[in-house]
């Protein structure tokens, strides 16, 4: 099979095309054929050495959408059955970004009905990351939040998750995407660049603005970023908090069930082919993107 890599660090030149070993399931595991996989900033600091395996091949891709092809012994899956994954590692030989992958049942969910497999890509690993963050908050229904980074494919999750539970949101984004963020579900809107007023309950920095943001979050709010462990000091009682996001396929169902509610929306703003990867991610790192690039084996 066809699997995208990186064995050298750099930038969008640095994804290569190898032939691998089509994986086998272990206990416990599926083989997912693969029709999607979205391509995340995450993705972008593998390729470029943020997290490190200087020397290793490292496979990429952490999203996946497709059907269950092989089943390992104990998995609660069949084959033939439309699924969605969170392939979870920053250091892999293989993932998601490739013509199979496996995984373990336990990340699995049913794929949605409403949209189809490109569309269905983008939701494990961003609205998983959203959805925690969330619950580090622990808003209640009623209370104020500002979403950094609302335009994005985590701060669009984010918006729309707090709005269904009642939060009042305020998004901060470029002034171009009030529209778009307001569609969301944001009561308040800021553009980027402003200071918000201040005495918000609650932050969701899914811009990773990091402790500039505190200064908006009232005397013993909450603030929560999206990057594991780089969250700022607590100040003026403030909690802080860093999501590390889990593949948890019982909360990726609740999550797809939202989706085909209408509570959530799959954005994408555009597909390539294996092929076509390193434009993929040229594209990416111009910025700018309003949903997720995904790759179309």
């Amino acid at each position: 099979m066809r699997a995208l890599v990186v064995t050298e660090f750099g930038g969008p030149e640095a994804v290569r095309i190898v032939e691998s070993e089509v994986p086998e399931p272990a206990a416990g595991q599926v083989r997912i054929k693969v029709a999607a996989a979205a391509l995340n900033p995450v993705d972008a600091g593998v390729r470029s050495g943020v997290f490190g395996g200087a020397g290793e091949r490292i496979g990429l891709g952490w999203d996946v959408a497709g059907t269950v092809d092989a089943v390992g012994p104990g998995a609660d899956r069949s084959v033939g059955d439309r699924v969605v994954a969170l392939q979870y590692g920053l250091v892999k030989p293989l993932g998601t970004h490739a013509e199979y992958v496996v995984v373990d049942a336990a990340s699995v969910a049913a794929a949605p009905a409403s949209v189809d497999a490109v569309h269905a890509a983008t939701l494990p690993l961003n609205a998983l990351t959203a959805a925690g963050a969330l619950d580090l908050l622990d808003l209640g229904e009623g209370q104020s939040l500002l979403v950094t980074g609302a335009a994005g494919a985590v701060g669009g999750y984010a918006v729309q998750l707090a709005a269904h539970r009642g939060v009042v949101v305020t998004a901060l984004a470029r002034e171009s995407d009030e529209p778009l963020v307001r569609s969301l579900g944001a009561a308040g809107f800021v553009p980027g660049g402003a200071s918000p007023a201040g005495g918000f309950d609650a932050v969701l920095d899914a811009a990773v603005l990091g402790a500039a943001a505190l200064e908006w979050v009232r005397d013993g709010g909450a603030y929560a970023g999206v990057i594991p462990r780089t969250e700022p000091a607590p100040v003026r009682g403030v909690r802080t908090a860093a999501v590390e996001v889990a593949a948890d396929g019982a909360r990726l169902a609740e999550l797809v069930a939202l989706l085909d509610a209408g509570v959530l929306t799959a954005r994408v703003a555009g597909t390539y082919p294996l092929e076509e990867a390193v434009e993929a991610h040229g594209r990416l790192a111009k910025g700018g993107v309003r949903g997720r690039l995904v790759l179309v084996p």
